[in-house]
């Protein structure tokens, strides 16, 4: 049974979101009123996942993110982010948390944020000694646009990033959402066209892999239905190179300013891809995107 550690230094926000966690009865939910409590308790039991306040007395979020990727470097951290906060959960990100839900939509997303986090820190100690032999790999694809290619694409990449030993599980899970946006962005932004104003409503759809008319229509019109979206990954064992590609017209990159809000769906993208990876790179039309990783 997983353990998950919720750190809060507000009773009614513990209570809120631990029932948010029980309501999957495979669950055993701890808490902690802020980070100094959280890492004794981490000391005693180490959990399998924290999720955590961002600010709160004492030791914050961010403090707590930190610590943890130093000395327990397997336990996934996931951010709750109220309004506001954007610019230190952008340095929490960096820092190695390896996820987060805006406290507005805790309801919505938080156990799913969950139930991912795990299952990319569990992973297959055989299948992982045989990787762990690999020194290089390289594969190409050319995708259509069909949302259930997208995480079976993100699962591959995670397992030769961890396998070859380039980062750890937290690390692993951020290289994977980094990979995960970039795909979203290439169909939705790229191929398909859909701008700010329709796009938050149908990422969420797409994330769920469910149908929903605007894209069955876009995807349907002879403007865009035979267009494709490439990808390029190539891992050493020094750093991961993951090229995507799209056939959109592209966009003015050279024009973008500070990442969006963190709560906000727009842009938020952007944001997780400069946290999570050490470079990202546009070719000058704008529908190409580089995301590279260099060993931890």
């Amino acid at each position: 049974m997983p353990t998950l550690l919720v750190v809060d230094d507000s009773i009614v926000d513990r209570r809120f979101v631990g029932g948010l966690l029980q309501r999957n009865h495979e669950y055993a939910v701890e808490f902690a009123e802020d980070g100094d409590a959280a890492l004794a308790r981490i000391r005693q039991s180490p959990p399998d996942l924290i999720v955590t306040d961002l600010q709160m007395p004492n030791r914050g979020g961010l403090d707590l993110v930190t610590a943890v990727r130093l000395h327990h470097a397997g336990i996934p951290v996931i951010l709750m982010t109220g309004q506001g906060s954007e610019d230190m959960a952008v340095m929490a990100l960096e820092s190695g948390a390896a996820g987060y839900v805006p406290k507005s939509l805790l309801s919505e997303r938080l156990l799913d944020t969950v139930e991912e986090a795990l299952a990319s820190a569990k992973a297959d100690r055989t299948y992982e000694r045989l990787i762990a032999c690999m020194s290089r790999c390289e594969f190409d694809f050319e995708l259509t646009n069909e949302p259930a290619l997208i995480d079976p694409l993100c699962d591959l990449v995670q397992q030769r990033v961890s396998g070859m030993r380039l980062t750890d599980a937290t690390g692993r899970l951020r290289i994977g959402t980094a990979v995960k946006e970039a795909l979203l962005n290439a169909i939705y932004r790229g191929n398909l066209e859909l701008d700010f104003q329709q796009l938050p409503e149908v990422r969420e759809e797409l994330i769920d892999r469910m149908a929903i008319d605007l894209i069955l229509a876009r995807r349907a019109q002879p403007r865009y239905r035979d267009r494709r979206v490439t990808v390029a990954v190539r891992i050493d064992t020094r750093e991961a190179k993951i090229v995507v590609g799209d056939m959109g017209e592209g966009f003015a990159h050279a024009n973008l300013v500070a990442p969006a809000s963190l709560d906000s769906r727009a842009g938020r993208g952007l944001v997780l891809m400069r946290a999570f990876m050490d470079e990202v790179i546009f070719n000058d039309v704008g529908n190409q995107i580089t995301l590279i990783k260099r060993r931890e």
